[in-house]
């Protein structure tokens, strides 16, 4: 008989066996799901997921409707799976970060997000947004939806030097044209 009939089954068999180990060991299911509970998985998020069910976004709006793509399927299930393994990834070596920061990727789709769901805000104020490039809405809204109930390890540049002004300097320039 031959060997590679023999050898290549067993392989395949093996491998196969040991992904639905990790998938079960790992609880896989449970990062299938859409609900917020989801990201409690991982301890790390315990303070992004408590800001947010104290939020005025809680009743509206879950952690997918903000940080996964909606423009089509397969782009979801795409950056939720790239999401997740670098997730798992980074937990299972211990190196997730004194700050959880967003990634540009997940900054951009937050961005889409936010614009699609408050089509009406900002269509009412295009006027006020000509000439504005590279702003994302967070740069005034600085604390929606996670509020200020961070706590300082997972806050950048937790000591926060003195400015004279809470508006920023590009919009100042605009309200000044008016």
């Amino acid at each position: 008989m031959d060997r590679k009939k023999i050898i290549l089954p067993i392989l395949a068999g093996i491998i196969f066996g040991f992904g639905f180990f990790i998938l079960y060991v790992f609880n896989f299911a449970s990062y299938a799901s859409n609900e917020p509970e989801t990201c409690m998985n991982c301890h790390v998020m315990d303070t992004q997921y408590a800001s947010w069910s104290r939020s005025s976004h809680q009743k509206v709006a879950n952690c997918i409707d903000c940080h996964l793509p909606h423009d089509n399927f397969a782009h979801k299930l795409y950056f939720k799976a790239m999401d997740g393994m670098r997730h798992s990834a980074i937990f299972l070596t211990r190196t997730e970060p004194e700050a959880i920061m967003i990634k540009k990727a997940g900054e951009v789709v937050v961005q889409e997000n936010c614009i699609h769901c408050h089509s009406d805000v900002v269509a009412q104020n295009a006027n006020m947004l000509q000439g504005v490039d590279n702003k994302k809405c967070w740069d005034c809204h600085r604390f929606t939806p996670h509020g200020r109930e961070r706590s300082l390890a997972s806050v950048p540049n937790a000591e926060v030097p003195y400015i004279d002004s809470a508006t920023p300097t590009w919009l100042k320039k605009i309200i000044e044209k008016k």
